[in-house]
């Protein structure tokens, strides 16, 4: 099997969470669209659901699949959320944002009374970091911005760490990303509140304390994993 079987795996099991009537958080990345291509298949044969994007792409997916779609505003609380992830731990901290939609994804996570996160094996890790953390940055002074995300870094003991502009991106909402390789990620916590307060700093793809279950499919099969 290879990583899109698995990510197959993993979206197939998180359709066992889904209940007709359900108000959904759609993600955004490879592994969230195929969830969508197979909520689809659902949909057609007679489940009803309404579905919040996180981004303009997941947006315009679902609706070619015949996905019904609500405006957040108006549907909220979403009864669940499905993402994927770009690093998970087994405390369900997660690294989120490798497709630019941080930001969205978490307003959507925080709107739903369950996060449902899926897959592939090579997610889960033992400690956040390896994927560069993505920040989102407003455009203005976004040097500067990024200056002080490396000074606050700095502060915390990462030393020098190489925080890159995302070349010619830039998010649905109009901003930039700086993805910041700063390694192995000690105390997840006190990083996500140091970058929070800094100013021009938007959001960051630090997932804490929003996911319910994690869902990894590997070669051993699909493991769930519950928040603790």
């Amino acid at each position: 099997m290879n990583a899109d079987l698995y990510k197959r795996a993993a979206a197939e099991r998180a359709l066992d969470f889904i209940e007709s009537g359900m108000r959904l958080g759609l993600g955004t990345g490879t592994t969230a669209e195929i969830f969508l291509e197979l909520l689809a298949e659902r949909i057609h044969g007679g489940l009803a659901v309404t579905g919040a994007a996180t981004s303009r792409r997941t947006e315009e997916k679902a609706r070619a699949l015949g996905i019904l779609l609500g405006d957040i505003d108006e549907i909220a609380p979403l009864d669940l959320a499905v993402d994927g992830a770009d690093e998970a731990d087994r405390d369900l901290n997660l690294i989120k944002g490798g497709g630019g939609a941080l930001l969205r994804e978490k307003i959507v996570a925080s709107s739903a009374r369950r996060m449902v996160v899926i897959a592939d094996s090579s997610k889960l890790v033992e400690r956040l970091g390896r994927f560069p953390l993505p920040v989102e940055v407003l455009p203005f002074g976004h040097v500067t911005t990024a200056r002080r995300i490396r000074n606050a870094a700095a502060a915390l003991g990462y030393d020098n760490p190489p925080i890159h502009l995302r070349d010619g991106f830039v998010t649905d909402s109009g901003n930039v990303i700086y993805d910041c390789a700063f390694g192995s990620i000690g105390d997840v916590r006190l990083l996500a509140l140091a970058l929070a307060v800094i100013p021009g700093v938007v959001d960051h793809g630090l997932f804490l304390n929003l996911a319910s279950t994690l869902v990894v499919a590997g070669p051993d099969g699909v493991e769930v994993i519950e928040r603790k």
